[in-house]
């Protein structure tokens, strides 16, 4: 009797306990901009978006006001705890080469309003706020429009894409391949066995995000991309390794996804862009300029 009762009571303050121990291991560290788009010399101007939840995003829009016509247009969105400030790189690289680039910060990141908890789903809401905000804009063109994202921001934007029928091309760089196994490999390092701790800590966060994990792993969500779509990761990528790039691809249901595996490059591939800029402006060219015009977007 005593050892059933201990064992309940320790099973009671683990359920109890989770929640808490969740959301302080998955809280996000907010990191505000410490560059602009004017660092860098480039024409934009500071927006303000709203998405879920009564909250308001804070982004950047890169464009020329003086514009003779309308430009295609990509909407940018970072990885988990990072902001629009760390992904201007790309925004010069895209700019230079006449795209417009719109530069979100998520729900609990950079300048954008704090919200209840984040995750993948609510990072592929917030990018949709984003693109269609930008579809109403008259610098953009609504047939080319594209998503860039990274590390869970890359997950969103295979997310989004496989919603969507109106996007010119996508680029999902050092994406996870299932949530499931990215967790279970965190666990693992911090040597958390998986029953009982890590089966309630994933059912928890399945519960809370409102998604089963298999509906929204990115080696799933590809099978029902319709248009181009570029994986981008580095072979060197320590936190997410190569083969979940490989795994996405191999789920693939078409030829119209791509795979571009980088050298000597880790995770934070974005300081890799001197090296693989120009294949990511290649593919963006190699899109079709028609996308969207027989679609509403859902």
């Amino acid at each position: 009797m005593y050892i059933l009762i201990a064992t309940a009571t320790a099973v009671l303050v683990l359920a109890i306990s989770v929640p808490w121990l969740i959301r302080l291991a998955y809280r996000v560290p907010r990191c505000t901009a410490n560059e602009t788009p004017a660092d860098l010399k480039l024409p934009y101007r500071e927006c303000r978006i709203a998405t879920v939840n009564g909250k308001w995003l804070s982004a950047w829009f890169v464009v020329g006001e003086d514009l003779a016509g309308k430009v295609p247009v990509v909407a940018v969105i970072h990885g988990w705890g990072g902001s629009a400030a760390q992904m201007l790189p790309f925004a010069r690289l895209l700019h230079q080469a006449g795209y417009g680039v719109l530069l979100l910060d998520a729900r609990n990141h950079g300048n954008s309003d704090s919200d209840s908890f984040s995750s993948m789903p609510r990072f592929a809401e917030d990018l949709e706020h984003g693109l269609d905000w930008l579809k109403k804009q008259p610098q953009t063109d609504p047939h080319r429009l594209f998503l860039l994202g990274h590390s869970v921001g890359a997950a969103a934007t295979l997310l989004l894409a496989s919603r969507r029928r109106d996007l010119a091309g996508i680029i999902s760089i050092a994406s996870f391949a299932h949530p499931r196994e990215l967790m279970r490999r965190q666990m693992r390092s911090h040597h958390i066995p998986y029953y009982p701790v890590g089966w309630l800590v994933l059912r928890y966060i399945e519960n809370t995000i409102g998604f089963s994990f298999d509906d929204i792993a990115p080696c799933n969500t590809i099978r029902h991309i319709s248009c181009p779509a570029l994986l981008v990761h580095g072979k060197a990528d320590r936190f997410i390794p190569v083969e979940d790039a490989e795994t996405i691809y191999a789920n693939r249901s078409g030829n119209n996804i791509r795979l571009l595996l980088l050298d000597h490059t880790g995770h934070n591939s974005i300081n890799a862009i001197s090296r693989h800029g120009d294949s990511l402006l290649q593919f963006l060219e190699s899109c079709p300029s028609d996308a969207g015009e027989n679609s509403s977007g859902q």
